[in-house]
Formats: structure tokens, sequence, C-alpha cells
């Protein structure tokens, strides 16, 4: 059998949008730009475009339970979002449906307050959404909801706004996405807040647009595709904060209504179609494009860490890249002779050439990157860097070629992915420009395409049987390389004596 990750199942429960923007269709676009399979169940149908709410029309509580259990007696449920839920009947249905579940991970987006302000919901319904945040795992409010939350006035600092969100997280035990976007200043503020305080945050410049239709059902969808694709809050709302400005930034490219338009929740793919990256997951690749779109959750959590996240602002501490380093230069020692294996056993001289020469480049061009930056002298390695590379080779003592090529590809592909990615934070003061530049390389991209077509043509000719070890292969390659660059953080958090580690990825 292929094994391949699991696309995260993500229910959205929400009302409609029929111009896109918002609710349910703005929640499955963008779980599925954020790798996930969407689902949902509508609590109301509202006539609504970029300019305003015509009309809502509520089906009756009793058809909002059969859809839920309609969905729910047949379909795993990795996680739950939660919208719209229009009235106290409706929050009733709903609690009384996940307290009849266990195990989803589920995000509330308090809808309380319209844009002008108006408050969307009676006594009882606000009154049962507090009691409904205490079911789930985030709560993601604005400012103004947050105060209806906390039965307080708006927060006008950003101070005060992170006080009320950890005066709400220990009231309802629960985590609350706190939201700055509704204050004035330049910057936009985003936190995780726990009953115990700030847990993460993150700080972006404010972006001047018209295009924020929908950004808080955005962001909450995005938030819960996250977590049931295995981040934890911190690593989600970094990935999630990072899309969502890029989609902002693009809407205006849609001109969709005349309001205030839509964000363009799937810019990353037409970015990546417009300028052929390898990420593109083009159909006309074959086998690999399959793998590489299956393991979208690992490259979105690559992506989200914090020693990438790092990288790409150059603020990651300096003692932190040298550890990933010393462990990069002892993981290419090893990988050195598992391409040199890979060109033992290729087909033909070409490919044979192409494995030699990668094993070549591994050692005199990559390395010098190390000794340039650090002594690796005397460098024990560590755990992460030992599971890696007895994995390549374990493959590589199986005989099998294309088991071996497709364990090796993650490491030109997914290297290649992040050059392309982060090339736009190279300036010339940055400290780890070097890096960035060594993977934003075009012979190293070129390579990369080759290693791809060289992998699509093994598993064209290899047995089901054996594309299933090529899948298993390359997805323990790709979990490997997410614990390679997650190491440095949680060995500074050990020697730091901090107790909170980068969540791993179910099924990891």
């Amino acid at each position: 059998m292929t094994s391949t990750p699991r696309v995260p199942r993500v229910l959205s429960i929400a009302g409609t949008d029929p111009t896109g923007g918002a609710g349910l269709q703005a929640d499955l676009k963008s779980i599925a730009a954020l790798g996930g399979y969407g689902m949902a169940a509508v609590t109301a149908l509202v006539a609504q475009n970029t300019r305003g709410v015509r009309a809502v029309h509520v089906p009756p509580e009793g058809f909002l339970r059969a859809q839920l259990d309609a969905v729910g007696d047949d379909v795993e449920i990795d996680a739950v979002k939660i919208g719209m839920l229009h009235s106290a009947p409706i929050v009733t249905v709903v609690d009384e449906w996940l307290a009849a579940r266990r195990g989803d991970v589920v995000v509330l987006d308090p809808v309380m307050i319209a844009t002008s302000g108006d408050r969307l919901l009676d006594a009882a319904a606000e009154s049962g959404i507090r009691d409904l945040c205490r079911r789930v795992d985030l709560v993601t409010p604005n400012l103004p909801e947050l105060a209806v939350l906390v039965d307080e006035p708006v927060a006008h600092t950003w101070s005060d706004a992170r006080a009320q969100a950890r005066r709400f997280a220990g009231r309802a035990n629960t985590t609350v996405l706190v939201k700055g976007g509704h204050l004035a200043g330049e910057e936009c503020p985003d936190a995780i807040v726990t009953s115990d305080g700030v847990v993460a945050e993150v700080s972006r410049r404010r972006i001047v647009s018209t295009n924020t239709h929908g950004t808080g059902c955005s962001l909450s969808a995005a938030m819960a595709t996250l977590a049931a694709a295995g981040l934890d809050w911190p690593d989600a709302l970094t990935r999630a904060t990072t899309w969502l400005a890029g989609a902002i930034v693009a809407g205006s490219a849609l001109s969709v209504g005349r309001g205030n338009g839509p964000i363009d929740h799937m810019h990353e793919f037409r970015d990546r179609h417009a300028t052929g990256r390898l990420g593109s997951g083009d159909p006309g690749r074959g086998w690999t494009a399959e793998v590489w779109r299956c393991a979208a959750p690992i490259r979105a959590a690559v992506e989200a860490c914090s020693f990438v996240d790092g990288l790409r602002t150059g603020a990651l501490a300096p003692d932190r890249f040298a550890w990933y380093l010393r462990q990069d230069a002892l993981y290419l020692s090893e990988y050195a002779r598992v391409l040199a294996r890979a060109s033992a056993l290729a087909p033909d001289g070409a490919e044979q050439v192409f494995w030699a020469e990668s094993a070549a480049s591994a050692i005199a061009v990559e390395s010098e990157l190390h000794r340039s930056r650090i002594d690796t002298v005397d460098v024990e390695p560590a755990s992460s860097t030992l599971a890696y590379t007895d994995h390549l080779q374990a493959a590589a003592s199986r005989g099998s070629y294309g088991e071996l090529v497709a364990a090796l590809l993650p490491c030109f592909w997914l290297y290649s992915d992040l050059g392309e990615r982060l090339a736009g934070a190279r300036h010339p003061g940055h400290p780890y420009r070097d890096w960035l530049e060594t993977y934003a390389d075009p012979g190293f991209a070129a390579s990369t395409r080759r290693a791809v077509d060289i992998v699509d043509r093994a598993a064209a000719g290899a047995s089901p049987r054996e594309r299933g070890r090529m899948a298993t292969a390359f997805d323990r390659s790709m979990r490997h390389e997410l614990a390679f660059f997650r190491a440095p953080v949680a060995a500074a958090a050990l020697v730091a004596g901090e107790t909170r580690p980068e969540v791993p990825l179910r099924g990891a």
C-alpha cells in the first residue's frame, strides 16, 4: 500500500456569503489554501455582498443538527471551525453536538459585531457563545468581540487587549488569538494568549487595503487547518498570518465588488503557477506531484517553524544557526555517501553522473559554506541527525534504486522550494544571506528539477508495491527534514530550561 501523509479534514460550521469572500465560502478556500480538505454545515443563508448584509434566512435548528450528524457519522474530522451562529438555539445545537464528540481541534470565530459596530446577537446568544468558548481549543475574536466576551469597554491599546485576552482565557479555560487589527498605528500585532499570559506574538506592518472582507473568517479557518496538520498554535500563527498578509496584498487584483473586497485566498498557488516554481504541484510531473501535494502539511510546518522564520527575518539567534550548521555538516558527510550509492545503482550513465556530481557538490560546495562559519571538530550528532542519516542509510542498504532516490529527493526539493520562498528576504545586510543564496541559486533549482524527473521515471517503471515503499521513503525524509529544522530551537530550549517543544505533526 502507498503510505502518504493524510490531508487534514476540516469542517466549517458557519453562514454563507454569495460573493465568496466571507463565511463558509471563505473558510473552504482557506482550508484548501493551507493544504486541507474542507467540509461545511450551513447555519444561516446570508444575502450579502462586499457592501453589506441585505437579508438572513436561518434554517430550522433540526436541519443544522442533521447536517452535523451526516458529516460526523461518516467522516473522521480532524478539526472544526465555527463561525456565525446567529441565535441562542443555533449555539445550543452546536454545543450539544460538540459535547457528544471527543478529540476534535475546535476553533471558534465569535461573530458578534458587525463592521458598522452594531451587535449581531441578543443577550441569550452572547451568553451561549461565552459558554461555548469553554468547549473549544482556540477563540479568535477581534477587539470589539473580545470586549463583549469579557463584558468590558473595547481595548484601545495592545497592552489592554492582551490583558483582556488573558482574563477571558482564564475564565473560559481556553486559548485566545487576540488580533490588533482594530488598533491605530503602523503595526498590526496578533498574539496567542492563555491564562498564563502571552505564549507567542507576531507583528507585521499594517497593509493599507480595502480588501479585508472575510479576514477574520479566513484566519480562523487557517488556524484550524494548520492545527489539524500538527502545528502548535505559535507556529500556526506565524504561518497563517504570513499567508493572510499575502492574501490581503493580492486581493486588489481580483477586482471583486465595489465595497470592501475579498482577499485572494489562493495567491500562493497563483504565484507558483505563474512563475513555474517547483512547489506548484504541476500535474504534469506525475508521481512526484502527488507525494509533494500530500506533503503540504509538512511543508507548511517547515515554513512556519521558528527556525525558518528566523532565517527569513534575520532574527535567528547566531548560536542556533551555528548549532544547525554543525549538525548539517555531519549530515552532509553521510548524505554524500548515500548519493554515491545512488550513483552505483543508477540504471544509466547520465543518472550515474548526476548522483556522483551531487555527492561531490555536497562535499565541496555546501561544506565550504559550513567551514566558513563554524568549527566542525569534535561535534556529536544530535538524535535528529542520527535518525535522518539512519533512514537514508537503510534506504541505501535495501538495494531499491527507486526507494533510495525517493528518500533523497526532499533534500533537493524542500530546500529549493525554501530558497525560492525566502529569496525576497535577502538584502546586503542579512546575516544569513549566503545560506539563502545557496538554496535560491538557479543551478540548484536545475539540479532539483533533474532529481524530480529521475524519481518520476523510477516511479513509472516500478511495481505498485515499490511505489508504496518510495512514497513511504519520501514521506519519512520530509518528516526528518521538519525535525532537523526544529532541532536547533528544541536544543536551545533545553539548555535554557524551557519545557515547550515544537509539537510534531500527527502521525509523525
